[in-house]
Protein backbone atom coordinates (compact mmCIF):
# COMPACT_ATOMS: atom_id res chain seq x y z
CA UNK A 1 0.00 0.00 0.00
CA UNK A 2 1.57 3.46 -0.71
CA UNK A 3 0.22 7.37 -0.15
CA UNK A 4 1.14 9.32 -2.96
CA UNK A 5 1.58 13.41 -1.80
CA UNK A 6 2.80 16.47 -3.69
CA UNK A 7 6.26 16.95 -1.20
CA UNK A 8 6.01 20.81 -2.05
CA UNK A 9 2.77 21.39 -0.55
CA UNK A 10 3.89 21.82 3.07
CA UNK A 11 0.01 20.98 4.67
CA UNK A 12 0.07 17.84 2.07
CA UNK A 13 2.94 16.47 3.66
CA UNK A 14 2.39 17.16 7.20
CA UNK A 15 -1.02 15.36 6.68
CA UNK A 16 0.53 12.91 4.59
CA UNK A 17 2.89 12.13 7.52
CA UNK A 18 0.18 12.47 10.16
CA UNK A 19 -1.90 9.21 8.56
CA UNK A 20 1.48 7.21 7.56
CA UNK A 21 1.33 7.36 12.18
CA UNK A 22 -2.06 6.62 12.20
CA UNK A 23 -1.48 3.54 10.21
CA UNK A 24 1.62 2.47 12.45
CA UNK A 25 -0.08 3.11 15.17
CA UNK A 26 -3.46 1.38 14.23
CA UNK A 27 -1.88 -2.34 13.05
CA UNK A 28 1.04 -2.10 15.69
CA UNK A 29 3.96 -1.56 13.09
CA UNK A 30 6.51 0.86 15.54
CA UNK A 31 9.80 -0.37 15.15
CA UNK A 32 8.87 -2.65 12.49
CA UNK A 33 10.80 -0.98 9.38
CA UNK A 34 11.32 -3.30 6.30
CA UNK A 35 14.14 -5.57 5.86
CA UNK A 36 12.98 -5.83 2.13
CA UNK A 37 13.12 -4.24 -0.95
CA UNK A 38 9.47 -2.62 -2.08
CA UNK A 39 8.92 -5.04 -4.85
CA UNK A 40 9.74 -8.35 -3.25
CA UNK A 41 6.91 -11.18 -3.01
CA UNK A 42 8.79 -12.27 0.21
CA UNK A 43 5.90 -14.63 0.78
CA UNK A 44 5.73 -15.09 5.33
CA UNK A 45 6.98 -11.80 5.75
CA UNK A 46 5.09 -9.58 8.14
CA UNK A 47 3.94 -6.37 7.91
CA UNK A 48 6.32 -3.89 7.57
CA UNK A 49 6.77 -0.35 7.09
CA UNK A 50 8.94 1.25 4.37
CA UNK A 51 10.93 4.69 4.50
CA UNK A 52 9.79 7.97 3.13
CA UNK A 53 10.24 9.14 -0.03
CA UNK A 54 10.55 12.88 -0.07
CA UNK A 55 10.77 13.18 -3.89
CA UNK A 56 10.34 11.17 -7.24
CA UNK A 57 11.77 7.37 -6.43
CA UNK A 58 11.39 4.49 -8.17
CA UNK A 59 8.04 4.24 -10.63
CA UNK A 60 6.67 7.00 -8.35
CA UNK A 61 6.79 10.42 -9.55
CA UNK A 62 5.89 12.14 -6.15
CA UNK A 63 6.60 11.91 -2.91
CA UNK A 64 5.18 8.95 -0.67
CA UNK A 65 5.61 6.27 1.75
CA UNK A 66 4.50 2.56 1.40
CA UNK A 67 4.10 -0.28 3.56
CA UNK A 68 4.49 -3.96 2.67
CA UNK A 69 1.38 -5.80 3.85
CA UNK A 70 0.73 -9.49 3.36
CA UNK A 71 -2.26 -11.67 1.53
CA UNK A 72 -4.09 -12.08 4.85
CA UNK A 73 -4.32 -8.64 6.20
CA UNK A 74 -4.57 -6.77 2.74
CA UNK A 75 -8.23 -6.42 3.17
CA UNK A 76 -8.15 -5.01 6.41
CA UNK A 77 -5.51 -2.73 6.02
CA UNK A 78 -6.76 -0.84 2.62
CA UNK A 79 -10.19 -0.47 3.67
CA UNK A 80 -8.33 1.28 7.03
CA UNK A 81 -6.22 3.53 4.34
CA UNK A 82 -8.85 4.24 2.45
CA UNK A 83 -11.14 5.37 4.46
CA UNK A 84 -8.90 7.29 6.32
CA UNK A 85 -6.98 8.64 3.58
CA UNK A 86 -8.88 12.11 3.90
CA UNK A 87 -7.00 14.21 0.68
CA UNK A 88 -4.16 12.10 -0.05
CA UNK A 89 -4.39 9.20 -2.78
CA UNK A 90 -3.57 5.69 -2.14
CA UNK A 91 -1.61 2.98 -4.86
CA UNK A 92 -2.44 -1.16 -3.79
CA UNK A 93 -1.10 -3.02 -5.32
CA UNK A 94 0.75 -6.88 -5.20
CA UNK A 95 4.14 -8.03 -5.11
CA UNK A 96 4.34 -10.99 -7.73
CA UNK A 97 7.63 -10.27 -8.58
CA UNK A 98 6.15 -9.32 -11.94
CA UNK A 99 6.80 -5.23 -10.94
CA UNK A 100 5.38 -3.91 -14.22
CA UNK A 101 2.42 -6.04 -13.97
CA UNK A 102 1.79 -4.82 -10.33
CA UNK A 103 1.97 -1.53 -10.91
CA UNK A 104 0.12 -1.24 -13.79
CA UNK A 105 -2.31 -4.32 -14.93
CA UNK A 106 -2.87 -5.34 -11.08
CA UNK A 107 -2.99 -2.06 -9.37
CA UNK A 108 -5.66 0.41 -7.88
CA UNK A 109 -6.33 3.73 -6.99
CA UNK A 110 -7.79 5.19 -4.59
CA UNK A 111 -8.37 9.24 -5.03
CA UNK A 112 -6.76 10.69 -7.84
CA UNK A 113 -4.70 8.13 -10.34
CA UNK A 114 -0.92 9.78 -10.61
CA UNK A 115 1.33 8.38 -13.39
CA UNK A 116 3.47 5.42 -12.80
CA UNK A 117 6.97 5.08 -14.71
CA UNK A 118 7.28 1.40 -14.71
CA UNK A 119 10.50 2.27 -17.44
CA UNK A 120 12.86 1.49 -13.54
CA UNK A 121 12.02 -1.68 -14.28
CA UNK A 122 13.51 -2.60 -17.57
Amino acid sequence: IHVLFWQNNKERAESALKLREGFIREFGLEGKECDISPGDAAPGHEMCVFGVELAAAGPFTTAQFAFFVPPGYLEECSAWMVQHRGVHDVFIHPNTGCATNDHIKWSSFSGDKWPVDVSVFT
